[in-house]
């Protein structure tokens, strides 16, 4: 059976992390096995749903580059992909199943159901609905609707026991005894999720239907739905929910859960998806960095784990940095230039200048996010630096330091060839006929170059930045300590 799978957000927010995730379970398995990635809207609570919020779903969907089969702009078999355009399909199941004796309208007050869990709590009992409107008779019924009295349509569930096969969580058997007569339409004419969401797999012929852990409650209720509208039962497979690093689940305290954040943040699309596949599922062994397409390869139900996932920020960025590392340096550039500019708007960027990738080159080894390139590449944009505090305290404090810098400009500005091998010869030296060990020296060039106490090798530092630029901050650095004495 090639299988058929759908993604179906609520577009009451932005695509958050949890829901990526289970896009990704879905589409991974989709594309291993040749079949189908439905995306549709569940947009019938009509007051939390937006359009923008639809196009941010979209939008973090196509960032991820999960590309849908059928759904919202490509259309499909099956359209409307969008819930508010099926109102009249809900309806119409729900009177089926009262026609076929499976449902029943209910005209209960809100009052009356209140003052019923009430009392049941005051006893210390579970609340279950109590049929009161399942044995009314036609008579009773048809009065009712004469006066306009406003009903629900019920499900009759059946009192015996159900359950179903899960791919990660094995048996699961539920007693119907324990399952209330759901409501399937309320009395505004719309359908609640389970009504919806039956009704859209079976009309969409979903085969699997892959969804978080907390969805398996509801599960029961809809294994006895599809059987009431004579359809197949999809496989379902429950996985694991995403918890932040303190356990619970994951949530804005724990820092962004927006895809589109995660982007403006400085993450990669491809290493996003490799993170968030790792998240419940393992290919097996101790791989970790994949690509794409050895994901699809890999990705089976029997590797979703069964225990929670906990979403650690600094794997992310530790998978970030090693997709930063493989990126190709021309990608890289263009990905990073707008970064640069805004940070130093004067500078003049060229994405395909070879200088712009030997610094680049020379950056990204510390980089774990595409927004940290800015500020490290700074001090190499602008036409002179500022020198941290800490830096100055802790490196240009000797009473010396200034003689031995200067006896660094002449054999820096008379070296030939310029390179590291060159310039590093020219620092030892310098250092050994001063007297001190090298690395004081190191330390004041580093200030004087970047104007922190941290930066890739000063060699390759001093010779990205060219002779003249060289010459120039020692020079500077020299003005700036004579002003301090």
């Amino acid at each position: 059976m090639i299988p058929r799978v759908r993604f179906a957000p609520s577009p009451t927010g932005y695509l958050h992390v949890g829901g990526a995730r289970t896009a990704l379970f879905n589409w991974l398995y989709a594309r291993h096995h040749g079949g189908t990635f439905v995306l549709r809207i569940e947009d019938t609570d009509t007051d939390r749903s937006s359009a923008d919020m639809v196009t941010g779903i979209l939008d973090g969907l196509r960032w991820l580059g999960l590309d849908w089969d059928e759904g919202p702009e490509v259309g499909g078999p099956h359209a409307p992909y969008f819930q508010s355009a099926r109102l009249d399909r809900y309806r119409a199941g729900a009177r089926q199943l009262v026609d076929e004796g499976k449902a029943y309208r209910c005209y209960c007050t809100a009052e009356r159901l209140q003052a019923e869990r009430q009392a049941a709590e005051a006893r210390g009992e579970g609340w279950r609905y109590d049929r009161a409107c399942l044995g009314l008779s036609a008579a009773q019924v048809a009065a009712f609707e004469a006066s306009g009295t406003p009903h629900v349509v019920r499900f009759r569930v059946p009192d015996e026991p159900t359950g179903f096969d899960d791919a990660v969580k094995g048996r699961l058997d539920f007693d119907g005894a324990h399952i209330e007569d759901l409501v399937l339409l309320r009395s505004d004419g719309h359908p609640t999720y389970h009504l919806s969401v039956v009704l859209d797999d079976v009309d969409m012929a979903i085969t699997h239907v892959i969804r978080g852990d907390d969805h398996i409650s509801n599960t029961p209720k809809h294994v006895l739905l599809f059987e009431a509208f004579g359809a197949a039962v999809p496989r379902f497979a429950h996985v694991p929910l995403i918890l932040g690093a303190d356990k619970k689940r994951l949530s804005k305290r724990h820092g962004a859960t927006s895809v589109t954040e995660y982007s403006r943040l400085g993450y990669l699309p491809d290493a996003m998806v490799n993170f968030l596949a790792l998240l419940g599922w393992s290919p097996g062994g101790d791989r970790e960095v994949m690509t794409r397409t050895e994901l699809v390869e890999q990705f089976a139900l029997d590797g979703i784990s069964g225990g929670n996932a906990v979403f650690d920020t600094e794997k992310l960025d530790w998978m970030n940095g090693q997709y930063i590392a493989r990126l190709p340096i021309d990608e890289l550039a263009a990905l990073v230039a707008p970064e640069l500019l805004t940070a130093v708007p004067d500078a003049a960027i060229d994405p395909r200048d070879p200088w712009l990738h030997r610094l680049l080159e020379l950056l990204r080894p510390r980089a774990r996010r595409l927004t940290e390139f800015a500020g490290q590449a700074r001090p190499f944009l602008v036409a002179t630096v500022s020198y941290d505090d800490e830096a100055v305290k802790k490196h240009l404090a000797a009473p010396d330091i200034a003689a031995h810098v200067a006896a660094l400009v002449e054999p820096l500005r008379t070296l030939e060839p310029f390179d590291e091998a060159g310039v590093e010869a020219v620092v030892r030296a310098t250092a050994a006929a001063q007297g001190i060990k090298a690395g004081a020296l190191i330390h004041a060039v580093r200030v004087a170059a970047v104007g922190r106490a941290n930066s890739p090798g000063l060699f390759e530092v001093l010779v990205l930045l060219g002779r003249e630029r060289t010459v120039e901050r020692l020079e500077r650095l020299l003005t700036f300590l004579s002003s301090r004495t």
